[in-house]
């Protein structure tokens, strides 16, 4: 299929879409059960009351709305993780299995406790979000490595560091790409999981908790861990990253926000199955940056993830 001139070869996003071609991805992370309030506006900062106009329980996590993302676009995937053996374990496990995502090693440990989020939206799309991350054994031991070698790319967010390790360590013995979705978390976590990444995308707070600063320069600094990718999400501003000594940009599509919850989650979901089918990092950039988007226009974290088809339409009318 033909492609605007500074994106490249789509052709195999088209053949996933066709059903001639086929990837599979691992996401491993956090899964969360999120209780979302839409508000007119946001807490100010003080002991407050606001009125929500909506409420609704939804799946969420950065790794398991990646692993979404990736079965809407029509690949095979997986969700490696844990939760506890309660109501919203349950209720999270149902949600992906209704998504087409195995859930084969999301393990629910009996005496673990889910990990929930509160999350209010105001009426222009921004958010505030609380988090019980959950209690669960850290250990990684019982993950399947063998099924590894299946995978075109491997996902980890950094809310399971054992899990994360020990599965991008067996994906570099087997020349398998490894995509980190940088979010918060303490420096010892990314000092340990840089070396093991190929691609490390980063959100702007991560990026100046880890780095000092969310500027440009701070981009290849991180690249000393060996990184062939280091990159940030600015939301309205695009995404720019770091690639073989050269600062790149791509700049945002303009949509019509309605939400972002989850757009980072989206974007890393699409990229791992773009690295994934081979794609140069340019195109898989293009690409990650339009399916965020799209999912932008849709209230709720995982509402309006496209379709791989519907993706490549919209780029092809989008500037």
């Amino acid at each position: 299929m033909s492609a605007p001139a500074d994106i490249g070869d789509l052709s195999p996003l088209a053949g996933v879409a066709s059903k001639a071609r086929s990837a599979h991805v691992i996401c491993l992370g956090l899964s969360a059960l999120d209780q979302v309030w839409r508000v007119d506006r946001l807490f100010a900062g003080q002991s407050e009351k606001i009125k929500a106009t909506g409420y609704g329980t939804l799946g969420g996590g950065m790794a398991a709305n990646a692993s979404v993302a990736v079965a809407r676009l029509g690949a095979s995937v997986a969700f490696w993780g844990r939760a506890g053996s309660d109501a919203a374990g349950h209720e999270m496990k149902s949600s992906f299995s209704a998504e087409g995502v195995d859930v084969a090693n999301f393990r629910l440990f009996p005496d673990g406790r889910s990990s929930v989020s509160g999350i209010i939206v105001d009426s222009s799309g921004e958010r505030q979000i609380v988090n019980f991350r959950g209690l669960y054994p850290e250990a990684a031991d019982w993950l399947p490595l063998d099924a590894v070698s299946l995978a075109s790319a491997v996902l980890a967010d950094p809310r399971w560091v054992e899990g994360a390790a020990t599965l991008f360590g067996e994906a570099r013995r087997r020349g398998i790409p490894t995509v980190l979705d940088g979010d918060m978390a303490d420096a010892e976590v990314f000092e340990r999981l840089l070396p093991l990444t190929d691609h490390a995308i980063f959100s702007e707070p991560a990026l100046t908790s880890f780095a000092g600063s969310a500027k440009d320069e701070s981009l290849a600094a991180i690249a000393r861990f060996g990184c062939r990718v280091v990159a940030v999400t600015r939301g309205e501003q695009g995404v720019s990253w770091h690639e073989g000594g050269r600062l790149q940009r791509q700049a945002a599509y303009a949509v019509d926000v309605v939400d972002t919850t989850g757009a980072g989650d989206v974007f890393h979901g699409a990229y791992a199955l773009a690295i994934g089918l081979g794609l140069d990092v340019r195109t898989a950039m293009a690409f990650s940056a339009a399916t965020a988007a799209m999912k932008c226009g849709h209230a709720g974290g995982r509402n309006g993830i496209p379709t791989i088809n519907e993706c490549l339409a919209f780029m092809r009318t989008k500037p």
